[in-house]
């Protein structure tokens, strides 16, 4: 699985914060890693360098072998906790899809 990591300008996107991203991503959905073929992560603070409530989204799109792909977003006052919300989500649209898959 290809894990593709994409932030806008006003996130900042070093070293440190993509080796953390690619870790959990890989432990988090390690049973699915041969089951999908990329994996891209787009962090964004939406309001730029205003405050704002819930404004630091994580949009994480997957794409399955032989599937169309799937896509969740999740909007938080941090970019870790938008990354983790958006992670979870992903995790239960990959299980139903696979599920699915299966009982046909």
């Amino acid at each position: 699985m290809t894990v593709q990591i994409n932030t806008d300008n006003n996130v900042e996107g070093h070293a440190r914060l993509k080796a953390y991203i690619a870790e959990e991503i890989a432990t988090t959905l390690a049973r699915f890693e041969d089951k999908v073929t990329r994996l891209e992560v787009h962090l964004a603070d939406e309001n730029s360098d205003k405050f704002g409530i819930n404004d630091k989204r994580c949009l994480i799109e997957a794409r399955p072998m032989n599937m169309q792909p799937v896509a969740v977003t999740n909007h938080a006052d941090t970019t870790e906790k938008a990354f983790h919300g958006a992670l979870d989500k992903i995790k239960k649209v990959l299980d139903t899809a696979f599920e699915k898959q299966k009982a046909y």
